[in-house]
């Protein structure tokens, strides 16, 4: 298990701008996957972005992609998500995880089974 901790969300007017992190104080945390998930109310929990161990891989879903980035600093134990151009329907809590196991990576949330506690972003229109 990894315990993470999420943090750098916050209200934001449509197109701009928020970069989320999410914190580990594993010193293995660099040989995880990390993925970032959102859940808006009354939806289930999707998946928005994930990233291989080493940062060199990157992931996104279709509703994201062109505008937010994914990226990790394994000196600072630290996964980043930068989000543009928000939209309306980018408004969710948005949670980090990490991968089951070392060394992988995946875009389903059944492979994640450390969780952080999520955080809040609302874009206004």
């Amino acid at each position: 298990q990894v315990q993470l901790v999420e943090s750098g969300g916050g209200l934001v007017q449509a197109g701009g701008s928020l970069r989320l992190a999410c914190a580990a104080s594993e010193s293995d945390f660099y040989m995880y996957g990390i993925g970032w998930f959102r859940q808006a109310p009354g939806k289930e929990r999707e998946y928005v972005s994930a990233i291989n161990w080493s940062g060199i891989d990157t992931y996104y879903a279709d509703a994201v992609k062109g505008r937010f980035a994914i990226s990790r600093d394994n000196a600072k134990n630290t996964v980043y998500l930068q989000m543009n151009n928000l939209k309306p329907e980018d408004t969710a809590v948005y949670y980090c995880a990490a991968t089951g196991g070392k060394f992988i990576v995946s875009e389903s949330a059944e492979h994640f089974t450390s969780w952080g506690q999520g955080t809040q972003v609302t874009v206004s229109s």
